[in-house]
């Protein structure tokens, strides 16, 4: 394999997962890129992009038409709706149009990776077993990551190409303007909290801040995403990615607040997307003073971080799968973050 032509074609490209695996790919060397999203990027090297509307079968077939050379797909877009019920159509119709589009016209087409997530095992809804592992049994719908699935499972059979599923935890990277970045989340509350000079509390449930967690970093996932699609052992799999340690906010939160140099206090439940949606003028005046680079939009995703702290249970899953098949990357959680805090003060997104 290593001596044929390998083109990815990366689906939500300029997300924090989809990025990052761009970028990934660029590294290893011997794959073009071509990246989709709905407001297209800049080409650079080996990597070129496609503004395209994967909700718009028409539009996806008429974009997508020319890409005969392309030999693996990777899914990692996503479509973010206020109901799980309102997030199945959209989310399965891209997908479904995707394929639709590039499988008549890519007759090399060897794989099609597809990023999901805990909520397969219904950690969305609330306490579920864990830690959870790939065979364990579904839940009641709707469930997008599931219906894509069961999709490409349907459409896979008979086929020559394979796919993989890839079930990150929380995945943290760098991404402006994603509505599921929880560093990003993170950073600029605390940036925020030490501007008005009040310390870092933790927001979320009282639960929430003992319960077991785990993270997945973005290059991490980049890393095994590549590994899953090009392993011949990995074909028609999925597998749990994560960093390979569980933490509790409550040991993790102060040393996350050193970073800002902010002293901590008792956790406070509050919802952020309510307290943060006045904060807009300070965040202006914050960019004016700092020379920051970031709109207070850009930064924004306070209801993914109430989602997140307010899981008052345990959110784990067993990874041991994908080391059993040959992956044994792993992260340090805490360096993690204070990595991403590092390169958000780098790029001026934070003071």
């Amino acid at each position: 394999m290593n001596n044929e032509r390998k083109v990815a074609l990366v689906a939500g490209a300029n997300g924090v997962i989809g990025g990052n695996l761009v970028d990934h790919l660029v590294s290893l060397g011997d794959w073009d890129v071509i990246g989709l999203s709905r407001r297209g990027g800049a080409d650079r090297g080996r990597v070129r992009h496609i503004a395209v509307d994967l909700l718009d079968p028409a539009d996806a077939r008429d974009k997508l038409r020319g890409l005969t050379e392309v030999t693996d797909v990777f899914y990692a877009a996503y479509q973010d709706k206020p109901t799980w019920a309102e997030l199945v159509p959209p989310n399965v119709g891209m997908l479904v149009n995707l394929v639709d589009a590039i499988e008549p016209v890519a007759r090399g087409l060897r794989h099609i990776s597809l990023m999901q997530g805990y909520k397969v095992y219904g950690a969305h809804l609330g306490p579920f077993p864990t830690p959870a592992r790939e065979d364990d049994a579904g839940h009641m719908p709707p469930e997008f990551n599931v219906d894509q699935q069961n999709f490409l499972e349907r459409r896979q059979s008979g086929k020559a190409w394979t796919w993989s599923a890839l079930r990150p935890s929380v995945v943290c990277g760098f991404a402006l303007g994603n509505p599921m970045n929880l560093a990003t989340v993170i950073a600029v509350y605390a940036s925020i909290s030490k501007e008005l000079g009040v310390p870092l509390r933790f927001p979320g449930e009282p639960g929430a801040y003992t319960s077991l967690l785990e993270m997945t970093d973005a290059g991490l996932l980049a890393k095994a995403t590549v590994w899953a699609a090009t392993d011949e052992r990995c074909a028609n799999q999925a597998f749990n990615i994560n960093n390979g340690d569980l933490f509790r906010w409550s040991g993790l939160w102060p040393k996350l607040a050193r970073w800002f140099d902010l002293e901590v206090a008792p956790p406070l439940r509050m919802s952020l997307e309510t307290v943060m949606a006045d904060k807009e003028p300070l965040w202006n005046e914050m960019r004016e003073r700092y020379g920051l680079t970031a709109s207070y939009d850009e930064v924004s995703a306070w209801r993914f971080g109430d989602f997140v702290f307010g899981w008052d249970y345990d959110v784990i899953a067993d990874g041991s799968k994908a080391r059993r098949f040959g992956f044994h990357e792993f992260v340090d959680t805490e360096e993690m973050f204070l990595s991403i805090f590092d390169d958000l003060r780098k790029r001026k997104v934070i003071p």
